[in-house]
Formats: structure tokens, sequence, C-alpha cells
């Protein structure tokens, strides 16, 4: 073979090892991203779920627990308005501007709806090229059409851009709205578009809108392979009371025994799942004695029960009609879904529910008809929800601010059913999503300069492995306030003096170390108002939200 042809020979062998080469690379780059399914419960306690040691039936969600990750020791920001904030932006509500409600505009880190220094996940993941849709309860902006999910990145919208007063109608002000244009206007009897022949009620109505999105944006997309986000944020379990009569039927009479001996149960099976540590004492109870209630009276709090537990049985059943959806459509598999709630479980108003003396177990179809009410289980159920944690939503002591954390992706978490205790805070999700979705955290974004983000991706522990966690987290709503560092935890109701717990040796809050620390109580204290000042913390005039 003489030297021309040896080059030759050599030209073919570099070429062809240079197509594979750049078929390996090729292949990595445009190997198709996850698709992230995010969903979002409301004042659901934290261990109302069956995997997290509760009584309630959710077998969907709990498939979701057994085949990825539960992370115990996640935080929200204690209320639903600041909580979606926080999840959307990746910073801290009030630096997102919503560090109280959207009810009113005290300006600043509380002007009431997101503002421009920050940026959603659905602006961040369709500049990475994803489709972003999102279907139910949006509450971070209402007044203005900028405010809305399409005004914030959403392609495609169905739900209500304030709160939900009703599962079953359309009650003043909370109109229904798709992709930007109103469509149900207040009504007592909406209609429910893509299934005429069902009733109209919101868990089932935003899940078929989800399942429509994904249809239209991704199963009968023609040359399209572009990841999705799909937005999931449901009103159940939040108040009023109003479920299917066929799922209160399944709990009726479940809770004649009481709160105490159903605290006691959830308590004992949370120890044994691997939920709480072994040495947690349960907190004390903040209820009535149950035993000094009248028959009729326990047969109406029952009744209250069985409804808000039916509320989440049948979110759970459309958590599963979604994940079917997704196996049909043929992007289970390479879908991250996250499942956390926006707060510990409501207390409001009183021991044993909102209009106690109006409503009672034998008016529930007035209930269904009257409009402009609100009907809740109350604050004695409420620490039935919240095991073993003190306190409630709105307060930032564990009860109001601890979530179930669900993490599920075939594709990537392989030691399926694991629990995890890392730290982790609502901020978090966007860090997460932004590596997930192999893009960057913007410091601009159509002309504004963006904060920077406060979260640390979860990645490294959906992999299981070790990341970096927070030196601090803190919080602050209606004058709530609280920071942590590693275990041990800072915190206060408005206006009352700072208690301090180390919560690896005491989770419920039970033991207040504040004198014995003092040089500690320092410390945080100082970490707390320098966060306060850099977020714009202040006192805003009190009202009733």
């Amino acid at each position: 073979m003489n030297r021309l042809q040896i080059t030759g020979v050599l030209s073919v062998l570099l070429f062809i090892f240079s197509c594979k080469d750049k078929e390996k690379v090729m292949g990595k780059a445009t190997e198709k991203r996850p698709n992230i399914v995010l969903i979002l419960a409301d004042d659901m306690g934290y261990s109302d779920l069956g995997c997290y040691g509760g009584e309630i039936s959710t077998p969907n969600i709990d498939d979701l627990a057994y085949g990825g990750i539960r992370f115990t020791n996640f935080y929200n920001a204690a209320r639903c308005c600041p909580t979606r904030a926080s999840l959307l932006t990746g910073v801290y509500p009030h630096q997102a501007g919503v560090g109280r409600m959207v009810y009113g505009d005290y300006g600043g880190a509380y002007q009431g709806f997101l503002n421009r220094t920050s940026v959603t996940l659905a602006e961040v993941l369709k500049e990475a090229g994803y489709k972003t849709m999102m279907s139910g309860k949006w509450h971070v902006g209402h007044k203005e059409s900028q405010q809305w999910p399409t005004g914030r990145g959403f392609d495609r919208f169905y739900g209500i851009n304030i709160h939900v007063d009703s599962y079953w109608k359309v009650l003043e002000d909370c109109d229904v709205y798709l992709d930007g244009k109103l469509h149900i206007p207040a009504t007592d009897d909406p209609q429910n578009d893509l299934h005429p022949r069902q009733d109209w009620y919101t868990t089932d109505v935003f899940t078929d809108y989800g399942m429509h999105f994904l249809n239209q944006e991704v199963a009968e997309a023609q040359d399209d392979d572009r990841p999705f986000f799909l937005y999931m944020a449901y009103n159940a379990p939040h108040f009023p009371l109003e479920a299917p009569d066929v799922d209160i039927a399944k709990y009726q009479g479940k809770y004649l025994g009481g709160w105490d001996k159903l605290r006691e149960e959830k308590h004992r099976r949370m120890k044994e799942m691997g939920i709480i540590a072994q040495h947690t004492i349960l907190s004390p109870p903040d209820n009535v004695n149950w035993h000094s209630l009248s028959i009729e009276d326990r047969e109406n709090l029952d009744f209250r029960r069985a409804i808000y537990a039916a509320q989440i049985d049948r979110m759970d059943q459309n958590i599963g009609r979604l994940v079917a959806h997704l196996k049909q459509i043929g992007e289970y598999e390479n879908t991250l879904i996250l499942f956390l709630s926006d707060n510990g479980c409501s207390a409001e108003t009183d021991m044993f529910g909102m209009n106690w003396d109006k409503y009672k177990k034998h008016n529930y179809e007035v209930w269904k008809e009257e409009s402009g009410w609100s009907v809740s289980q109350g604050q004695a159920w409420a620490n039935v929800s919240n095991v073993p944690f003190r306190r409630y939503k709105r307060y930032t002591h564990e009860g109001g601010t601890a979530t179930p954390l669900i993490a599920h992706w075939p594709n990537k978490i392989k030691t399926g059913g694991g629990i995890n205790t890392s730290t982790g805070h609502i901020v978090d999700i966007m860090a997460t999503l932004v590596e997930v979705a192999g893009t960057d955290y913007p410091q601009q974004y159509h002309g504004n300069q963006i904060t920077s983000l406060e979260g640390k991706s979860l990645l490294p522990l959906l992999e299981n492995d070790q990341r970096e966690g927070h030196q601090y987290i803190f919080w602050e709503h209606l004058g709530h306030r609280a920071v942590r560092k590693g275990d041990w935890k800072l915190v206060a109701v408005n206006a009352q003096p700072w208690e301090l717990y180390d919560l690896g040796e005491d989770p419920t809050e039970l033991n207040n170390l504040v004198d014995v620390r003092p040089e500690l109580v320092i410390e945080l204290q100082k970490a707390y108002f320098a966060w306060a000042e850099k977020t714009g913390v202040r006192e805003v005039p009190l009202k009733k939200e």
C-alpha cells in the first residue's frame, strides 16, 4: 500500500471516528430534557397523606412517594399567597412583592402581586424552550392582566386568578379564565365544557384542563418534542367544605372516636414509617375534650372531618388520573413530578370551624345551595392534620410551615420509597427546576434587573447525593417570624417574645431554650433582622385577611 492509499485509509477512519464522536455529543445534546409537573395542595396538613402517616386514603400520591422520595424536613412560607410567590420565583415572598396577601397594596415587599424584579418558573422555563401550562388557583396578582398567569409566562391557563370560594360554583370575584380571557363569570351553575354531562367541581375540572393542555400541546403536537412544564394548583382541601357525596360516604362515621385517639394513632404510625424520629414527642392537644361533647356534636364534627378527608381523597383520585394520562401519552418515565402543600392545615376560625351554629350535619344540602358562605373543619381537626406539630397556617412554628414534599422521576430516581431528612425551603423549587431544565437563572429579564436566586437545587438529593444546604432559612408573615440555622430555630408569634428550639432533639418545639443559649439567640436575631432589612420586611396595618 503506497503513501497515498495509506493517507486515504487514515482519512476515512478519522472521518468515521469523528462522526461517531459527533453522534455521541449530539445525542447527549439532543436527548429530550425532562418534563415537569408541579402539584400544589391548599391548606393540607403535614400528616394528612397516607404516606406521611395519615388516615385519609391517598393511594395515588402514596404510589408517587413509594416510587420516589419523601422529604420530611421541608418548609413552605406559612400562607397561601406568600408560598405561591416563593414557589414561582425562587426568592422570599417579600422579595417578590407578596409578603402578605393580595388584597391590599402596601407598597414594596407588600404590594400584593408579583413584581417585575422577580421572574417566574414559567418565564424561565419558557425561555429555555418549555411549553408552559397551568390549571387551578393563581392567587399572586389578580387586578390587571399583566399580573395573571398568561402575563407571567404561562402559554396556557385555566382557572381562577384570585382565591377559590366554592368547589361547585363560581362565586362573585372568582371568575374562571381560559388563556387570559373570561371563560365563566360568577354563576351558581357553571358548565364543565370538556365533560358537559359531569358536574363542575374544581378538583375535577382543573385536572380535566391540565390533561386537555397536555393533549393539545404535547400529545397532538406534530414535529415538536419540546418538554413541558405543567403547574397544577388545586384549591383542595381549603375550606369551604364541599365534596361529592360518594367520597364523603367513605369517611362518615370514621371520626366518631375523636381527635385525641386519632392524633395518637397518627403519631405512632409516623414513627413506624420513619417520617419522624423515635424520640419525637406529640405536641399537647389543642382542642376540647371529645368525650365532653354531646352525641349530636360528635356526629356533626365527624361529618365535617369526613368532608375534609373527602376533598383530599378526590384530589388524590385526580392525581391518579393525571399520572395515568402521562403514561398514556408516553411521557411518564421522563417526567419529574413534585407534590407539596402551601401551608399547614388551617385552624380558621374557631375550635369547631366557621359557621358552626348555622351549618350542621343535616344541613349539607343547604350548604350546597347557598352562596357566599364558608364552612371549615376548625382548630380541633386541624390539630390532627398537623400532627405532631404545634400551631397552624399563618404561624411560623412547625405546624404552619412544615410541608410534605414528594419527588417522583422514574428516569432519575432509582431508590424508590426513600426518605430524605435534609432541610429545604420552598425557594429551592426554582433552583431545582432551573438545573433540571439545563438552563440558567437570569440576571435580567425583559429589561428588568432580577433579584438573585435564594434557593439551592434539590437535584443532588434526587440523585442520592449530598448538597450544601442553607446557612439560614427565614420566615415572616403578619408579624410571625422565624429563622433556622442547622437544628436551631428562633421563632415568635406576632408581638410575643422569641422562643428558641433545638429541632434535632425537640421537633415539636416544646422545650424553649431561649434562656439557656442567650449567645445563640443574639446570633439568630442578628441574622433575622439583617434578612428583614434586605428583603423589605416591615410592619403593615393589621386587617382581616
